[in-house]
């Protein structure tokens, strides 16, 4: 869907936590042999949380991201946390990043856009329909996911996937005559498959205090073979309706930003006949970092200069729901 929006990422930080968990570490936790973990789903090492929050890291990153845009803290006009999981129920994370920041009486609007791993997709953009109307000139959006505290070790599968990770940007308002701009906007819904994914507690339906309630009902479930099922059934059909003939190749986009979803689904993308070197990846050292992973991944390819000024990125995925969602826009 072309919606020519004119927003431009002026600024990008990541943080990682210190604590790096190889892969043998969850094969003795979870039971499985040695090499299980690599194999299966492709990834070597992730970071883990010691000591950090949510809110801390994606301060961190914010930090960095300011200091390539070139802008103090207090000249953010948007905080929007675009986070799969939150740090704790109330207040939202937004205040607590905006607190780190040092900006805690500045009256900064802070929110949450929260669509699970297609958070900070989702965020960009919001962002960037507000700029078009004005309203705000230089936003900043964060995205941290600490998965790690809540992994099941009797589901190996995803249990062993997820990393801890947090990624900013500073976006503003593109001018007459930049080329930076989103061009292409799509988002699905199929709530067929909300249970294929999901965390039961946490919230009024299994709420602690309730009778019944149990500590699994705070840990993350899913069934990965189903899931992909699913989105094989709809992914060539939204490809085509972001972006016509991005089910059959990859048209004129240079470089694809992926959630880092699973090695199968990393390789899934090949088959719609997009080159495998133009599909960047962190999957091997940072696992699935849920909302986190396209903007670690996109601070990745722009630092090791995979992605330049001027190209065309498609950066898209799917997340809990189930949805699926992408935007095309040039850097």
């Amino acid at each position: 869907m072309q919606v020519n929006l004119p927003l431009k990422i002026i600024g990008l930080g990541r943080y990682l936590p210190k604590r790096i968990v190889p892969s043998s570490e969850l094969e003795t936790m979870c039971g499985v042999p040695a090499g299980w973990v690599e194999r299966r789903n492709g990834v070597r090492e992730r970071r883990w949380v010691t000591d950090e929050t949510s809110s801390f890291m994606s301060a961190q990153a914010a930090r960095e991201a300011l200091q390539e845009a070139k802008l103090k803290p207090n000249q953010i006009d948007l905080i929007i946390n675009a986070s799969g999981t939150g740090e704790q129920a109330i207040p939202d994370t937004g205040a607590l990043i905006q607190r780190q920041l040092g900006l805690g009486n500045s009256g900064i609007p802070a929110m949450t856009v929260h669509t699970t791993c297609l958070s900070f997709v989702a965020g960009m953009d919001v962002a960037a329909n507000f700029l078009q109307t004005g309203r705000y000139k230089n936003i900043l959006i964060a995205s941290c996911d600490i998965a790690s505290c809540g992994i099941n070790p009797k589901e190996p599968e995803s249990a062993s996937l997820v990393g801890d990770a947090a990624a900013a940007v500073v976006v503003t308002r593109s001018t007459d005559g930049d080329r930076s701009m989103v061009h292409h906007a799509h988002f699905k819904t199929y709530g067929e498959g909300a249970y294929l994914t999901a965390i039961m507690g946490g919230g009024s339906a299994h709420h602690p205090r309730f009778q019944g309630h149990k500590p699994e009902d705070d840990l993350f479930h899913m069934d990965g073979p189903a899931v992909l099922r699913m989105v094989r059934g709809i992914a060539a059909d939204f490809l085509e309706e972001l972006y016509p003939g991005l089910s059959k190749s990859l048209v004129d986009i240079d470089v694809v930003v992926p959630h880092q979803a699973s090695k199968v689904g990393l390789l899934m993308l090949e088959r719609f006949g997009w080159p495998g070197k133009k599909i960047m990846s962190t999957l091997e050292t940072l696992g699935n970092c849920v909302a986190a992973s396209i903007p670690a991944t996109l601070y990745q390819a722009v630092r090791d200069g995979n992605i330049q000024r001027g190209q065309k990125v498609l950066i898209a995925g799917t997340g809990a729901g189930l949805s699926i969602g992408g935007l095309v826009l040039t850097f």
